[in-house]
């Protein structure tokens, strides 16, 4: 596996694709000795993703968008107002201040 810095990458962009594409090179490309990025081939790239565990599962917040699509407009209605009531019933925790 071939490292450069990123000054060089910049510098030599074309070759170190060619070696990517047609030579089946992995190039890491470094900031001050620190790994920033990878060149890799297309195919090797669709490799990767495709024999990924759960690639096509959205992760984080995005995992939330149509989350709540199969819930009646009622229900989330009722949820939000049942929250909202919770959160003015709750008078928090008690706090000394003589200490």
């Amino acid at each position: 596996m071939k490292r450069v810095s990123a000054a060089q990458a910049k510098a030599h962009l074309s070759a170190l694709v060619a070696e990517v594409a047609y030579g089946g090179q992995h190039i890491i490309i470094e900031r001050r000795g620190k790994p920033l990025a990878a060149l890799v081939s297309v195919s090797d790239l669709e490799h990767l993703q495709r024999d990924r565990p759960g690639s096509e599962r959205p992760l984080g917040a995005l995992a939330l968008v149509g989350a709540w699509s199969e819930v009646v407009d009622d229900e989330l209605d009722a949820l939000v107002t049942d929250i909202y009531r919770s959160r003015l019933a709750d008078e928090g925790r008690p706090v000394n201040f003589d200490q």
